[in-house]
């Protein structure tokens, strides 16, 4: 496969304006498989993948390799939602129709990302096809799932309140997957900003979230309970893995690196983004749902069906 000659990569403090203004549509429906269910199952998309991300991870599988293929799929499922490899095949297409299913999902967005990052995430389509690993997790990952968000917060404010909550596993997962997108941006490794994004509150599995409100009060203990809760869940990861995660989680202290400049840049945007789903949320309107997404869409009767809802005054 030949691929397309990369943009330039941002150089050091420099902020990829192009790149950055590109992502933001395709990083806002990929945020959106945080609130995507399927049946058999209480978690997310977005949980999900985050746990078998993990799972993969500890069981000695390539970072690199883990993180273009967990974002193949979740660029794949901005549009398909659950509809992801296995599904396909469970409905009796064949690996190369899947395959092509999940391209042409990856198509629609060729233009959201660079074209390194396209061609690396149309080439891991037929590993996002294979039945994904379900081996076991750390313990972490499902504790970060079943932590809530505490959403923004300022000191000497009453919290804002908005439901439902993201899980740290959502937001954390959304950041990795962000972070893979907007690596080559960055000149950053895939395979370290996903890990960096994974990993980057492993502390709050044990310590619940009170946002930047309930971390100042906390004061000149924060540093210290940070770093010890963040040392006793590495502790649980082989010891090659916890290694590599370590002195990136570390590099996050500053912007001074690719990886840690991709991280900041995916996490910041996955805040806003967050907040901006409530607020459309929110805001929205049947009329908009008629309008502007066709919720009576084309079809062999849609014009019975707009002959019932006038009829009913509903239009």
């Amino acid at each position: 496969m030949t691929r397309a000659a990369p943009r330039p990569a941002a150089r050091d403090g420099e902020v990829p304006r192009g790149a950055l203004r590109a992502a933001v549509p395709l990083l806002r429906e990929i945020g959106d498989l945080k609130r995507v269910r399927t049946a058999g199952s209480g978690a997310s998309v977005a949980e999900r993948a985050f746990c078998r991300s993990w799972a993969e991870l500890v069981r000695g599988g390539d970072p690199g390799r883990i993180a273009v293929r967990a974002c193949a799929a979740a660029v794949a499922g901005a549009r398909l939602a659950g509809i992801d490899g296995p599904v396909l095949r469970r409905c009796g297409l064949t690996a190369d129709e899947a395959v092509a299913v999940l391209e042409r999902s990856i198509g629609r967005h060729a233009d959201r990302m660079g074209p390194v990052t396209s061609g690396l995430l149309r080439e891991a389509l037929p590993d996002v096809v294979a039945d994904p690993y379900e081996g076991p997790a750390p313990g972490f990952a499902a504790v970060l799932c079943a932590q809530p968000r505490a959403g923004a917060t300022r000191p000497g404010r009453p919290r804002l309140m908005v439901e439902p909550p993201e899980s740290h596993g959502d937001h954390c997962w959304a950041v990795a997957v962000y972070g893979v997108l907007l690596a080559e941006a960055f000149g950053a490794a895939p395979g370290d900003v996903f890990l960096l994004g994974l990993a980057h509150h492993l502390h709050n599995a044990v310590l619940p979230d009170a946002g930047f409100a309930g971390e100042e009060l906390l004061g000149e203990h924060l540093p210290a309970v940070l770093a010890r809760l963040t040392r006793q869940q590495l502790a649980a990861l082989p010891g090659a893995l916890a290694a590599r995660v370590e002195p990136l989680l570390a590099s996050r202290e500053g912007a001074g690196t690719p990886a840690a400049r991709a991280f900041h840049a995916a996490d910041v945007l996955d805040r806003v983004l967050q907040v901006r789903h409530h607020a459309r949320a929110a805001a929205f309107t049947a009329e908009q749902a008629l309008e502007d997404l066709d919720l009576v869409h084309p079809c062999a009767v849609s014009g019975f069906h707009r002959a019932v809802l006038d009829a009913a005054e509903t239009a």
